[in-house]
């Protein structure tokens, strides 16, 4: 029976390096590299009013908002069209900043599928709905790993692009404390839109250096070299991470070079640096902070 409304919390997601895969299918298009999800995320409501969500519904859509203002992602018009819902209310709602390398696109599509699913009583496995949103996603042109990663939770590791049953997945097993800035937007549609091919390079480098090497370290280091040698680094990053650099080495000489400190990186794709522990801070900065997100993708209560 239809429950008529639902929730569903998705974690943000950085991505530290990635490869593009272009495919033909779009459930076989993706991307292979690393990320952390994020305890910051994205909350979707789904409503239906009368018979909204009936076969024999008015194919009208319903209303849409995020952050309490009108307005709507292309992704989540998508998975709805697809999941017959596209009548429903939908509210998306969260803290991160749009368009700076956090997955929002990624996290309101798959949060749409779960709360529509669960709201119409669609029926479908979580499978189907990460798929639906991958599809839309990888579709629309702003993103290509983000959904499956989120979806899973922690420190995803994408060793093979795609939805699932076609992409494969790993992890860092790591908790923790994550600090972020952010300095403003960069379009995923123009870098995804563009040649690819050095910036592949460089993702399958750093990934081939993490699977042998499955570290928190070793990833922020790949991720640091992934983004000067993909000709991706902006200045405020930059500046940044060189912040957290000097900050990390005279702890290392106060401490005898026991800090702990992982440096920072620069979040694909988006004008934003993140770091694990307290580096930005230590630094001198005032990031927001969060933590990595174990649990992924789930229904929430209203």
């Amino acid at each position: 029976m239809s429950r008529q409304r639902a929730s569903a919390f998705v974690p943000g997601h950085v991505t530290a390096f990635f490869s593009a895969h272009p495919a033909e299918r779009p459930a076989a298009a993706g991307s292979r590299g690393a990320g952390v999800t994020l305890t910051d995320g994205v909350t979707v409501r789904v409503s239906a009013a009368g018979g909204a969500g009936e076969p024999d519904a008015p194919d009208e859509s319903g209303s849409r908002t995020v952050n309490g203002e009108a307005g709507t992602i292309g992704a989540v018009e998508d998975v709805l069209a697809e999941l017959g819902t596209a009548d429903v209310d939908v509210a998306v709602e969260t803290e991160l900043p749009i368009g700076a390398g956090f997955g929002v696109s990624g996290a309101a599509a798959l949060g749409a599928a779960l709360a529509a699913n669960d709201a119409l009583d669609r029926g479908r496995s979580e499978n189907d709905l990460v798929r639906i949103a991958h599809e839309a996603e990888v579709g629309r042109g702003t993103g290509l790993g983000d959904v499956v990663a989120q979806a899973r939770g922690g420190v995803p590791l994408r060793l093979e692009p795609g939805a699932p049953a076609v992409g494969e997945l790993d992890g860092i097993p790591a908790t923790g404390r994550v600090e972020y800035v952010t300095f403003g937007e960069l379009s995923t549609e123009e870098v995804l839109g563009g040649d690819t091919a050095s910036l592949s390079a460089a993702g399958e480098e750093a990934l081939d250096r993490l699977r042998g090497d499955p570290r928190l370290p070793t990833m922020m280091d790949a991720a640091r070299a992934f983004a000067r040698e993909a000709d991706l680094l902006v200045p405020e990053v930059a500046e940044a991470i060189a912040a957290v650099e000097e900050s990390t080495a005279e702890a290392d000489g106060d401490s005898g070079g026991e800090s702990g400190g992982h440096g920072a990186a620069m979040a694909m794709l988006g004008r934003t640096v993140f770091a694990l522990g307290t580096g930005l801070s230590d630094a001198g900065y005032d990031p927001e902070r969060c933590r990595i997100d174990a649990a992924g993708a789930r229904l929430v209560e209203r």
